[in-house]
């Protein structure tokens, strides 16, 4: 029993990511046509409408509420802007580490802490914590429930490896693109089949967003 309760634990969390990866994309897309006046990717994989630093975000809240019970309106929303900008900061960082690059840079705003985050996205972050202690976390022992039946353990599986194929070939072309920037040469099979697959073209067509940093 303790077996499958740690399952149906995972199975529970991956699902949350999922939920907030998607709506994440989906943010992120209408943000881009009021701010652009045109639709632009703002997916964060190669593959599929997902955007993971909201999947990540909504993961902090699960984990944060669960320990948590206030649900004060003013203690949720302080705590969110917190979390959340703490998130989108140090998920900015990983990506300028590892990959070079930068999907957000708020250097021109107000209040900015190294262009990764500002008192202004630190409050949609706290609206966002109100929005999911109001109409997520409602929602959580239904998906407990769902998490119960075989069919789905099978189908998210399914779902949970196609994710780490998309994560993980995401990753790889982004770091070849770094080094192709560096003007390091291919030096192995996979890198040549990066180069081929995914050239900078098309990955600056699928991450439009994306800036190399100097």
């Amino acid at each position: 029993m303790e077996k499958k309760s740690k399952l149906n634990e995972v199975v529970k969390i991956f699902l949350i990511f999922m939920i907030g990866s998607i709506i994440g994309y989906i943010v992120e897309m209408i943000v881009a046509l009021v701010q652009e006046g045109h639709f632009e990717s703002r997916q964060g994989l190669i593959y599929g409408p997902f955007t993971p630093v909201y999947g990540i975000g909504i993961l902090v809240y699960y984990i944060f509420f669960s320990f948590v019970k206030n649900r004060n309106k003013g203690i949720v929303f302080i705590s969110s802007m917190i979390l959340g900008g703490i998130t989108e900061y140090l998920c900015s960082y990983v990506q300028e580490k590892v990959f070079g690059t930068i999907s957000w840079d708020y250097s021109e705003w107000l209040f900015n802490i190294n262009g990764r985050t500002t008192i202004v996205h630190c409050t949609y972050w706290g609206l966002a914590g109100l929005l999911y202690v109001s109409y997520i976390e409602p929602l959580i022992p239904k998906i407990e429930n769902l998490v119960k039946s075989n069919k789905v353990k099978i189908l998210t599986s399914s779902v949970a490896a196609f994710m780490v194929f998309n994560i993980t070939i995401s990753s790889m072309a982004a770091i070849r693109q770094k080094e192709r920037v560096e003007n390091i040469p291919a030096s192995s099979a996979v890198d040549v089949f990066l180069d081929n697959a995914y050239p900078d073209e098309y990955l600056d067509e699928v991450f439009a967003n994306k800036k190399c940093v100097d």
